[in-house]
């Protein structure tokens, strides 16, 4: 079944945020939105330098309306000792949730079945808890915050204006198109 249209499937979990734990689940996801952004394993190498990047735009996206979740294999307890002796997670003020079971990774498709550890997945989710973008890399290619912003911006509007979609490179304020029969061979 393709993520991109599908509901968020149920799940709950432990998490670590601000030197607590808390439970997280599916119902987390309602009512704004989220981004919930994988990676393979704690104490890595790609993974701080992604996860610092994401909080070093975290203060744009809550002004976005947006929360943002990360996820590892790794349970709640190993996050704090990560965020407790990284230079780089420690400054995470976001909800970091443990999968040790797997199931939010599977639920979302990006569990590596072999290795045990989720793949590098970034999912978009709207206030109805519906995935609107889907994006995987490999282990050695590290993501973007700027370009999430980016496709975050383009998502609410697109949800704010029914009938326009933005074009590819779409920034804020600029230029979104009306699909209609006048533009079929016009582009």
């Amino acid at each position: 079944m393709p993520l991109v249209g599908s509901k968020v499937l149920p799940f709950k979990a432990q998490a670590y945020q601000n030197g607590k734990f808390l439970e997280v689940t599916d119902a987390d996801f309602q009512g704004k939105w989220s981004v919930v952004c994988f990676y393979p394993a704690d104490f890595t190498f790609v993974c701080p330098t992604e996860l610092e990047d994401l909080q070093n735009h975290y203060a744009e996206l809550k002004k976005l309306g947006v929360e943002v979740y990360s996820v590892s294999t790794d349970t709640h307890f190993v996050h704090k000792a990560w965020h407790d002796t990284s230079e780089a997670i420690g400054k995470v003020e976001y909800i970091m949730i443990g999968d040790p079971s797997h199931e939010i990774s599977r639920n979302f498709q990006v569990l590596d079945e072999t290795t045990g550890l989720a793949q590098r997945g970034t999912f978009i989710i709207d206030p109805d808890g519906v995935i609107q973008a889907v994006e995987i890399n490999a282990d050695g290619i590290g993501r973007d915050a700027s370009t999430l912003v980016r496709k975050i911006k383009a998502a609410q509007y697109v949800r704010n204006h029914p009938g326009e979609v933005c074009p590819a490179k779409w920034e804020e304020g600029g230029q979104t198109l009306k699909p209609s029969l006048d533009l079929v061979g016009k582009i």
